[in-house]
C-alpha cells in the first residue's frame, strides 16, 4: 500500500499523472501468489475422516507456514461485512469459504427455521436480571445436519435472522441434537425471529466447516496449523492462485489536489482499494478494482471524478461519494460516472450499495450496475442527481429493499432521480411485494422522481409517508404493483420519537437549522413543515406517468392517503391493459387524473416502443403513447448506462 499527501499533488494546468503505460497492464496487488506444485492431494487420515467420502482424492492442501504472514486472525464470535483475513482467489474469481447449504441447493443455498427458543432480546420488566439485557439467542433447526459439525474448531452461521435487510455471521455456541436446538455464541440486535419481519421463516447457512468442503471452487483454512484446504474449480497447474492477506487500504489519498490515476488495476487485498480523503480533482480514470474484500472506491472531498472504471468481486460496497457542506448546501461536486459495477456486496450483503451519494451535491450518472443481493445505490443529504444509470438483477436476495434507496429523513431535500432504468430486480416476498425500485423509506422527503423506466421492478415507485416527492413522467412496464403511497407517519409512533433509532425527524431537521436560510429559502415547505400537518404525507404530484400492465395493483394507497385524495395533485397519468382480457391486469378507473386504456387479444395496445421484448423502451415515431398522453416527455432512453470514450472503447450488452 502506498499513500499521496498534499506534497503529492499538482495544479490545475500541470497534475500529477500515474499512468498505465497499456491500460489494464499494471496491476498493483495485495495478496500472495502461491503455487500449484505446492498443493497436495489431502491423506491425513485426521482430515479425510471430517470429509465426506465422495470428496476424497479431490482435496488439495497447501501449507502456509513457510509464508511471510506472523498468524492469521481468528474468527469473532460475530461479526458483519468483512470476515478475518486472507481470502482465496483463483483465476480472478473468489472462492467459496466451505458452506452448507451449497450455494447451488434448493432454496438458492438457504437452510430455513420456523421456531425461536430465545430471541436473545432484552426484556427490561423480567424478574430475572439476566433476561433484561441482550443474550445470544437460539431456534430450533429440525435438519440433523449440525451433528457432524466440529463446534470446537468453530462453526458460523450467516443469517438473516429477523430482518431480509440486515444479515449478521453469528457463531454457534453449542448444538441439542435431542431438541434440535441450535444455540448461538452473541446476541443479534434485532434478536432471533424478533418483531413483525421475524414471524416469518428465517434463513442461514454454515460457513467455514471442513466437513462440508464438497464442491469445486470450496476451500478452507486451518488457521492455527497454516494449512489451506482447496477442492480446486479447475487444475490447479495453469491457474493463478492468489491468498489476499494485505489488511489495509491499497492507495491513501490525503489533503492532496489535481492527481490522475489512468487505467491503473488494484486487486487481491482484504480491505478496500482506493480513499480519497479531503481532496479535490482528484481524476480516477479507466482502472480495475476486483477481488477486494472491503470498498473499491471511498471519495470525501470536492470535485473528485471517478470515471469509466471496472469494479467487481468486491466485499462491500463499490464507489462511495461523500463531501460538501449540508448546512450552507455548498455542493462537493463528487462525480462518479460511466463506471460498471457488478457482484459486489459479497461479504456484507445488506446496505453495501454499489455506488453512495452522501453530504450535498454527488452526481451519479451513466453507469451500469448489476448482480448484488441488495441495494444498488443509495443515498442521503442534498441536491445529490442520480441519472441515466442502468441497474438489474439487484436485491436478489432481500426484501422490504430498494434498487434506489433513501430514508428517514426530512432534510433529505433536493436529490434528482430521472433517466435511470431499473428491471429485473429480485422477487422478494411474492405475498408482500416488499422489492422496490425506488424506495424512499419513512417520511423520506424532498426527492424528484421524473422520467425513470421501471421493467420487472417489483413496487416500482414506494413513498413511504414522506412528502415534497414529485412522481413525474416515469414509465413502469410490468411491475406488480406500480406506486405506493402509505402514512406511517400518521399511524406509527416512530414518527419523531427520539427514542426510536434514527428517527427524531425534527431533531435532525433542527440541527440543519432549516427554518433559516439558506434552507428556508431553497426548502420554503420544510421550514413551515410544523405548522403545515407535519405527519401527512402532502405535496407528492403524480403526474404524466405511465402504468402498463401492471398484475397486481397501479397504485396501493393507504387508506388514510385515499382519504387525503382531494389534497393530491393527481393528473395526466395512462394506465394500460394491453390485450384486455381477463388476466389480473390492474387498472386505475376508480382513481382520479387517470385515463384507462384496453387493448384486446385480437388488437393489442402498441404504445411505440422499439423492441419491448428486448427490454428497449425507446419510442418509435409517431409512437400511440404520445397520441394518448400528449404531455408525456420522452424519456432518452438510448442515452442511459455507459457510454464509449478513451477508456471504455466496447461496451456489454444492456443487460448482461
Amino acid at each position: 500500500p502506498f499513500e499521496l499527501t498534499d506534497r503529492d499533488g499538482g495544479t490545475a494546468t500541470a497534475p500529477v499523472v500515474y499512468r498505465a503505460r497499456k491500460p489494464g497492464k499494471t496491476r498493483i496487488r495485495g495478496g500472495l501468489t502461491l503455487k500449484a506444485i505446492d498443493f497436495k492431494t489431502v491423506d491425513d487420515p485426521a482430515v479425510l475422516a471430517r470429509l465426506y467420502p465422495a470428496a476424497h482424492g479431490k482435496i488439495m492442501v497447501c501449507d502456509l507456514g513457510n509464508l511471510p504472514q506472523e498468524t492469521f486472525p481468528s474468527f469473532p464470535k460475530s461479526y458483519r461485512g468483512t470476515p478475518p483475513a486472507p481470502w482465496l482467489y483463483v483465476d480472478g474469481h473468489p472462492m467459496t469459504l466451505a458452506r452448507w447449504p451449497n450455494d447451488d441447493a434448493p432454496e438458492a443455498g438457504w437452510a430455513g427455521f420456523d421456531k425461536s427458543v430465545d430471541t436473545g432480546l432484552a426484556k427490561p420488566d423480567a424478574p430475572d436480571p439476566a433476561l433484561r439485557k441482550p443474550r445470544p439467542g437460539a431456534f430450533v433447526f429440525d435438519d440433523p445436519r449440525p451433528a457432524r459439525w466440529n463446534l470446537n474448531h468453530g462453526v458460523w452461521l450467516l443469517g438473516y435472522w429477523t430482518h431480509d435487510w440486515y444479515d449478521e455471521v453469528i457463531r454457534v455456541a453449542a448444538y441439542d441434537p435431542d431438541h434440535k436446538t441450535v444455540k448461538l455464541a452473541a446476541p443479534h440486535i434485532y434478536g432471533i425471529k424478533g418483531g413483525t419481519w421475524g414471524s416469518a421463516k428465517r434463513r442461514f447457512f454454515a460457513l467455514n466447516l471442513l466437513e462440508e468442503l464438497d464442491v469445486p471452487g470450496e476451500w478452507y483454512l486451518d488457521r492455527d496449523a497454516k494449512l489451506l484446504f482447496l477442492y480446486p474449480p479447475t487444475d490447479l497447474a495453469n491457474s493463478e492462485i492468489v491468498l489476499a492477506t494485505l489488511r489495509r487500504n491499497m492507495l491513501q489519498v490525503k489533503s492532496a489536489k489535481h492527481i490522475k490515476l489512468l487505467g491503473l488495476a488494484f486487486e487481491y487485498a482484504h480491505d478496500s482499494g482506493i480513499s480519497l480523503n479531503d481532496t479535490e480533482h482528484i481524476d480516477i480514470a479507466g482502472c480495475e478494482l476486483s477481488n477486494l474484500a472491503g470498498t473499491g472506491i471511498s471519495v470525501n472531498g470536492r470535485e473528485n471524478l471517478i470515471r469509466s472504471c471496472d469494479l467487481f468481486h468486491l466485499g462491500r460496497n463499490g464507489i462511495s461519494l461523500t463531501g460538501g457542506d449540508r448546512k450552507s448546501l455548498a455542493p462537493a461536486n463528487n462525480i462518479a460516472q460511466n463506471n460498471h459495477v457488478h457482484h459486489y456486496a459479497l461479504f456484507q450483503r445488506t446496505y453495501a450499495p454499489a455506488i453512495s451519494a452522501q453530504g450535498c451535491g454527488q452526481i451519479v450518472r451513466h453507469n451500469l450496475i448489476h448482480d448484488a443481493p441488495h441495494n444498488a445505490i443509495t443515498y442521503g443529504g442534498n441536491e445529490h442527481v442520480i441519472e441515466l444509470n442502468n441497474i438489474f438483477r439487484v436485491v436478489m436476495e432481500t426484501g422490504d429493499a430498494g434498487a434506489l434507496y433513501t430514508g428517514r429523513d426530512w432534510t433529505s431535500q433536493g436529490n434528482m432521480i430521472r433517466h435511470n432504468f431499473i428491471h429485473h430486480l429480485g422477487g422478494g416476498d411474492d405475498k408482500h411485494v416488499n422489492t422496490m425500485g425506488v424506495y424512499l423509506d419513512d417520511c423520506d422527503c424532498g426527492d424528484t422522481i421524473e422520467g425513470n423506466v421501471f421493467f420487472r421492478a417489483g413496487r416500482a415507485i414506494m413513498l413511504g409517508g414522506g412528502r415534497d416527492n414529485p412522481v413525474l413522467n416515469n414509465l413502469i412496464v410490468d411491475c406488480p404493483i406500480g406506486l405506493h403511497i402509505d402514512s406511517r407517519g400518521m399511524t406509527w409512533n416512530h414518527w419523531n420519537n427520539p427514542e426510536h433509532a434514527g428517527w427524531n425527524l425534527e431533531e435532525k431537521a433542527n440541527a440543519m437549522n432549516y427554518t433559516n436560510p439558506p434552507w428556508s429559502v431553497l426548502y420554503p415547505r420544510l421550514a413551515n413543515i410544523m405548522n403545515d400537518s407535519p405527519r401527512e404525507p402532502l405535496y407528492n404530484p403524480v403526474l404524466r406517468n405511465v402504468f402498463v400492465d401492471c398484475t397486481k395493483k397501479v397504485y396501493a394507497f393507504s387508506k388514510e392517503v385515499k382519504s387525503l385524495l382531494d389534497k393530491f395533485e393527481i393528473s395526466g397519468n395512462l394506465a394500460v391493459n394491453t390485450v384486455g382480457t381477463t388476466n389480473n391486469i390492474a387498472m386505475a378507473d376508480d382513481l382520479k387524473g387517470f385515463k384507462n386504456l384496453y387493448g384486446s387479444p385480437q388488437a393489442p395496445v402498441d404504445l411505440g416502443f422499439a423492441d419491448a421484448a428486448a427490454g428497449d423502451f425507446s419510442l418509435r415515431r409517431q409512437a400511440r403513447l404520445l397520441q394518448e398522453l400528449p404531455d408525456f416527455q420522452p424519456i432518452p432512453f438510448e442515452r442511459i448506462g455507459l457510454y464509449k470514450d478513451d477508456f471504455r472503447r466496447k461496451l456489454p450488452p444492456r443487460e448482461l
